[in-house]
């Protein structure tokens, strides 16, 4: 019996002591990516740090050394969406404020300037504490304020650039109605001038006498009997055939 629960004691003994190294299988490939990001290389910690997540997704240090692999490598994007995973993978409160700055400092790079400001402040929240979070809060803060100035100068240049442009159309426009307006009466002008020409031209014409007219009108007549007389002679000739060998 007493053999019994020494087995039992020693097997029990076993298992507390392995049951650390099981809740985390990916030690070894985070310590890999640690030292690899010490000497500054961030792709392989990268690699390192992602198969530590293949072995354990829900791993706070795997998650959150992977965006700052990934921050190093200026891949700001994916950084934020790797603090992000990893804030939901811890209760402690350091780490999340941990992760909610390195998060700001994400978007902040990103110059998406309202983000980085809210990741600071969540930080805060948890570790009132933090200098550091702090004056990169007020940071973002003023690059987001002259960020929004830039915006509205921007948008004002536009504005100014849209107007001008409206103005020159509206003065391009007038200046083709004016083209086509003083086309259109000089048309009338001309078409006007050529009736008169015509007018004074009929006057200026001489008129003939009723006896000159049945003079013309004869002589026409004449003419055309003597074409008729020359059609019919030509209607009893033979059409010339050529040969064909």
């Amino acid at each position: 019996m007493k053999s019994f629960k020494k087995i039992f004691y020693v097997c029990c003994m076993l298992v507390v002591a392995w049951t650390p190294l099981l809740a985390q299988p990916e030690r070894k490939e985070i310590r890999a990516g640690n030292d690899q990001y010490e000497h500054g290389k961030y792709s392989d910690a990268e690699t390192d740090y992602r198969k530590a997540i293949e072995k354990n997704s829900q791993s706070y240090p795997g998650n959150y050394n992977l965006g700052g692999a990934l921050y190093r490598q200026k891949k700001y994007d994916e950084a934020i969406q790797q603090y992000q995973q990893s804030i939901d993978k811890t209760t402690d409160r350091e780490e999340k404020s941990e992760a909610y700055h390195n998060l700001g400092n994400a978007y902040m790079q990103a110059q998406k300037y309202e983000e980085s400001i809210n990741s600071y402040k969540q930080s805060l929240k948890l570790n009132p504490e933090a200098n550091d979070t702090r004056y990169n809060l007020a940071y973002a803060q003023a690059m987001l304020k002259k960020q929004q100035e830039q915006q509205k100068q921007d948008n004002d240049n536009k504005n100014k650039d849209q107007k001008k442009d409206d103005k020159n159309k509206d003065q391009k426009k007038d200046q083709n109605k004016d083209g086509k307006d003083k086309d259109q009466k000089q048309d009338q002008n001309k078409d006007s001038k050529e009736k008169d020409q015509k007018k004074e031209q009929a006057r200026q014409q001489p008129k003939i006498s009723k006896e000159d007219a049945e003079r013309i009108l004869k002589a026409l007549k004449n003419d055309e009997q003597n074409l008729q007389q020359k059609l019919s002679k030509k209607e009893g000739e033979k059409v010339r055939i050529e040969k064909d060998w």
